[in-house]
Order: structure tokens, then C-alpha cells, then sequence
């Protein structure tokens, strides 16, 4: 047990590459990198979700761990494997630069473990879950003041007062971004902004614009808070 503790608190003054040491850093490594993957899984959000990409991030903590007892202290072997691993390609893109961010934390940790410095290792995967969570539930950099687009057509020489006090019913937000006009006989189509008190109502938004005079067309345009489209 008090090998296990100086092994934790990094106290040992020259590498230890025992099968104990081996193991024991191979299994830190493969639990803190499911833990990682875990995080990513539960907190993706966006279209280019991928199963090989997530077990990718468990592997990557594991081979790192094992690159670094394989570097040891040699220069020579450092250089040995650089310019193994130049020989390889990765081709897959990684298209949400928050990937890039777990792809660099499974690195870190891996670096971390395999050079027994298992302390740092677990206090920073931790550090790292914490801040994932805490930004996934405040829903940190969201751009949500508005929800969506709305699309009226008006009949020429409309008056737009009861459009303007019916946004300001089931809108919090309102932000005319366009106007288009073919012609006199034809109307006016006005483009906002808007940001709904209740996203569910966005259907009853629908129905009660329909019923006002002068409003020939309306249209309302849902946007969704994704990584990418």
C-alpha cells in the first residue's frame, strides 16, 4: 500500500519499469482514458459524432502511456519512434476543433502516466471532467439569445401594430435582419430575428400570425445550438 501511495505521489527518484509498475500504469491509463471518452460521448453535441473516434481516445491514452516507457530515458529512441510515427498518415479531418481539444487531453494524460507521474495524471483528468461539465450545463458561448427566423409577407399598405404587439407576446427578443419589396401590388416580406419565451409556442406563434389581416404568408425557421451544420 505504501508503494501504491509513493507511486501516486511520484516520489521516486529514477524510473521504475517493473511488470508491476508497467501494469499499473497501462490500467490508470485505460481507466482515465474511458473516462475521458465517457465526458466526450455525454457532452457531444452536432452532427459528426463517431464510435471509432471515441475508442480511439481510450487507445490513444493507452499507446502514449506505452510510447513513454518505451522513450524511457534514451534521446536516441525518442528520435527512433519520431521518425517511425512520421512515417504515418492520418488522414481522417477532424471537423470540431473540440475534438482536437480531447484528442490533445488523451495525449497529455497518456504523456503523464507513462513517465509515473500518476498524481498529475488523475488530478488533472478530474480538473478536466469538471470543466467539460461545468461548460456543457451552462451551456457556455451558446449564442442563444435568438432561437430562430420568422418570415412575414404583407399585403401592401398594412399596418404592422398588431403584428409588433404579438412578437412582443411570445417573443423576448425581436430583431428585424431583412426587407424585401418586388412591388406595390405585391407587398412587402420582412425577415426577423426572434427569440422565443417559450420554443414549444412557436406553432401557436404560427397560428395566430395566420389570423391577422393583411399577413398573405408566414414562415418560422427553428435553429438548433450544433457544432457544425
Amino acid at each position: 500500500m505504501e508503494q501504491f501511495v509513493r507511486a501516486l505521489e511520484g516520489s521516486s527518484r529514477f524510473a521504475d519499469y517493473s511488470f508491476e509498475s508497467i501494469g499499473l500504469s497501462l490500467l490508470l491509463a485505460f481507466v482515465l482514458g474511458q473516462l475521458i471518452a465517457w465526458i466526450y460521448t455525454w457532452t457531444h453535441s452536432g452532427l459528426s459524432y463517431s464510435k471509432s473516434f471515441t475508442q480511439s481516445l481510450v487507445l490513444m491514452t493507452l499507446i502514449v502511456s506505452l510510447v513513454m516507457y518505451v522513450i524511457g530515458n534514451s534521446i536516441i529512441t525518442a528520435f527512433g519512434l519520431l521518425g517511425a510515427l512520421a512515417l504515418i498518415r492520418f488522414r481522417n479531418v477532424l471537423k470540431d476543433t473540440r475534438d482536437t481539444v480531447f484528442v490533445f487531453i488523451a495525449l497529455v494524460v497518456g504523456m503523464a502516466v507513462g513517465s509515473q507521474r500518476y498524481m498529475t495524471a488523475i488530478v488533472g483528468t478530474v480538473t478536466m471532467v469538471l470543466a467539460v461539465l461545468y461548460l456543457n450545463a451552462t451551456s457556455f458561448g451558446a449564442s442563444g439569445r435568438f432561437d430562430g427566423y420568422l418570415t412575414c409577407l404583407f399585403s401592401a399598405g398594412h399596418d404592422r401594430a398588431d403584428l409588433a404587439r404579438l412578437l412582443h407576446r411570445f417573443c423576448r427578443a425581436v430583431k428585424q435582419v431583412s426587407t424585401r419589396q418586388s412591388g406595390d401590388e405585391e407587398g412587402k416580406e420582412l425577415v426577423y430575428q426572434v427569440g422565443l419565451r417559450d420554443r414549444e409556442r412557436g406553432g401557436e406563434l404560427l397560428a395566430e400570425l395566420r389570423r391577422l389581416e393583411g399577413i398573405q404568408r408566414v414562415s418560422l425557421v427553428m435553429r438548433n445550438e450544433l457544432s457544425e451544420v
